[in-house]
Order: C-alpha cells, then sequence, then structure tokens
C-alpha cells in the first residue's frame, strides 16, 4: 500500500498530476513539443520572479549542479558549506577538476553574510556557491542578505541550489541578481524526480561562452541556444514536462503568495510542535518553511519511529541525514501538503510515541 509522503523530497504527487505523465507521447523535434516548451517558459517565469531563460534538466539537481560549476566558474569557486548537500556541491566542484576552496561553518549555524563578506574581499573567487534551504538539517540560508554582500564584488557570480525551497518559498531572482538558480522538481513543486529546473542570468551566459568546455551533456551555451528555439539539445523528459505544465498551472491558480504564505503556515505548526516535544536543529531564526529537522532531544528509536508510522498508519517521514542520523528526523511541509494533513501527521506521531 501506497504510504502518504512527509519526507523532504520525493514528496507527494496528486493524482490529477500524475496521469498527466500518460498523456501520449510526441516527438521531440515536433511543433507540439516547442508548443509545450514555450508554455512552460513564462509560468516557471513567475515563480522565480525573473524574466531570465529558465533551463530545463532530465537530471536530479546534482546534475544542474554540476552544469553551473562546470560552465561558470573561470578563475576559483567558494563553495559555502554548513550541510550534507553543500558539501555534496564542493564534492561536485572537485570531482570536475574545477579550482574550488569550502568555507565550512557548523550544519547547526547558517552561513552568515558577513562571512561570505570576508572570504570574497581576498579577491580569489569568481564563483560561489550556497544552497538556499539545506534539506538535511532544515537550514534556510539568508540568501537576499549574501546575495547583497556578492553584489559589491561584480565579478563574482552567485550560484544557488534553491532546491527544497523553490516553490515554497520567496526567490526573487531578478532583483537578487542571481546567476544561477536552481531547484529538482520532486520536493516543492510537488511533481515525480527526474526534471530540474534552472534560471541563468545573462552574464552567467556570457560567461559560459568563455570558459573551456568540462560538459557535454551539461553544457549551458549548447542549452540556451536550443532554449531559443524552444528545444533542448538531447530528448528532454517529456511526460514530466506535461506534468509540470499542469502543475504549474495550479500553482499560479492557488496564487503564489498564498503558497508561500501555506507553507509558512504549516512550518509554525510543526516547528511549534518541535519545539514543545523536542527541539528544532537549526539555529533559531533559520528555520526552514519547507521542511522540519527535528533534533532528537528525548534519544527515541527514529527507524523505529519511521517504521511504525509506514506500518501502522501509511504515513513516511525520514530520519536524519548523514552525519546527524538518528540524532535527528525530517518533517516536509512543502508541496502540496495542506494544513490539516500534517496536522494529522503529527497526532500520529503522538500516537506512536505515547506523548
Amino acid at each position: 500500500m501506497h504510504k502518504r509522503l512527509f519526507t523532504p523530497g520525493p514528496t507527494q504527487v496528486r493524482p490529477e498530476i500524475l496521469k498527466e505523465l500518460a498523456t501520449p507521447q510526441i516527438h521531440h523535434r515536433s511543433p507540439e513539443f516547442s508548443e509545450l516548451y514555450a508554455e512552460i517558459q513564462p509560468k516557471l517565469q513567475e515563480v522565480l520572479y525573473t524574466e531570465n531563460p529558465v533551463l530545463l534538466f532530465t537530471s536530479s539537481s546534482t546534475g544542474a549542479m554540476e552544469s553551473a560549476v562546470t560552465n561558470l566558474v573561470a578563475k576559483r569557486c567558494l563553495n559555502l558549506v554548513n550541510g550534507a548537500f553543500s558539501k555534496r556541491w564542493h564534492e561536485i566542484t572537485v570531482g570536475n577538476g574545477v579550482p574550488c576552496d569550502a568555507f565550512e561553518v557548523s550544519w547547526d549555524a547558517a552561513v552568515k553574510p558577513e562571512a561570505v563578506d570576508e572570504q570574497l574581499s581576498s579577491g580569489r573567487y569568481d564563483a560561489v556557491t550556497l544552497v538556499f534551504n539545506e534539506t538535511s538539517t532544515g537550514m534556510l540560508n539568508p540568501l537576499k542578505e549574501i546575495a547583497e554582500v556578492v553584489r559589491r564584488h561584480p565579478d563574482v557570480f552567485l550560484l544557488v541550489d534553491a532546491v527544497s525551497g523553490m516553490a515554497g518559498a520567496r526567490i526573487e531572482t531578478d532583483a537578487w541578481k542571481l546567476d544561477f538558480v536552481l531547484a529538482g522538481v520532486q520536493k516543492a513543486f510537488a511533481l515525480p524526480a527526474g526534471l530540474a529546473v534552472a534560471a541563468v542570468s545573462d552574464r552567467a551566459l556570457e560567461r559560459a561562452e568563455t570558459v573551456p568546455p568540462r560538459s557535454y551533456y551539461f553544457n549551458l551555451t549548447k542549452m540556451h541556444k536550443s532554449h531559443l528555439k524552444n528545444q533542448t539539445p538531447s530528448t528532454p523528459a517529456i511526460p514530466h514536462m506535461y506534468a509540470l505544465n499542469a502543475q504549474l498551472d495550479d500553482m499560479l491558480a492557488e496564487g503564489i503568495e498564498a503558497r508561500f504564505a501555506r507553507h509558512a503556515k504549516m512550518a509554525g505548526i510543526v516547528q511549534s510542535w518541535a519545539k514543545e516535544n523536542f527541539d528544532v536543529y537549526p539555529e533559531e531564526g533559520y528555520w526552514s518553511p519547507t521542511l522540519t529537522c527535528v533534533k532528537n532531544t528525548r534519544e527515541i528509536d527514529v527507524g523505529g519511529l519511521i517504521a511504525t508510522l509506514a506500518d501502522e498508519f501509511n504515513l513516511r517521514i525520514a530520519n536524519g541525514y548523514g552525519d546527524i542520523k538518528g540524532k535527528t528526523f525530517r518533517i516536509a511541509h512543502m508541496g502540496d501538503t495542506q494544513v490539516d494533513e500534517i496536522e494529522g501527521l503529527l497526532r500520529a506521531i503522538e500516537s506512536v510515541l505515547g506523548l
């Protein structure tokens, strides 16, 4: 039996969206495909508050992260690390032979703008990577404030992993002058895994043309050239694009501001519950609106809780990630999840734990 997902990706997908995946296949070099691509574009731009092109990647978010550092670092990259996925971005940068350094802070602490400014003042870097909403810890790094700092260094490009934040938290791509902001659709977009999106600035596209090719599949210049024709360089995930198009219609019908407000309300409920019964892992003031990482102050058997919720209630939450597995557990409140569903999950957890 299907377990209702409250995991921080993949998230629950509504049946009507799943049906879109069964749309009869079309040829990706046909006018019908170009029309589908063109229809998606302004909707993604509205969600991201941008006039920049939003490229579609037939990959997980990791592919888009790889694209960012292989195309947009000409000199040296500063990887800001305070969780498992920001650490992964550093590993991706190193793995592709891109010159880089990691600036690490504690996983329960936010990356602070003044620390970024200090690092960039060295003049060593022409790009910086930041995870906006760290899925491993439930940390919301101060993107807007960090972006203001990066703008003081005109030659430095800001590359943003917004994987578990996009479509659940406000990202003003153009106003904040973000050069590359990416996400996978299996989180706050509430779509099946297999597609990633990234808004790319004009100056980033210009730099990509000057950086020697480090990637064939994730080459931004090739992708943008196809994008201008409402196409992709290679065969895309067409069924996922039908689902994305339908979901964007529903998101905009709800209202993007209303969607953000719903996420904030659910976050407040879960985080108040966590403070009352356990604790919240990240430092206060930087809690995610899309998932909560609960600190296991009661030293419960997290694996046992997860198994009981799945077996007896058909509900699934997630363990802590990486170094904090067992020391934390994670509850997602993102996508199309509603307040009453979150409240029902918390009552189920209370039942299992005898709270």
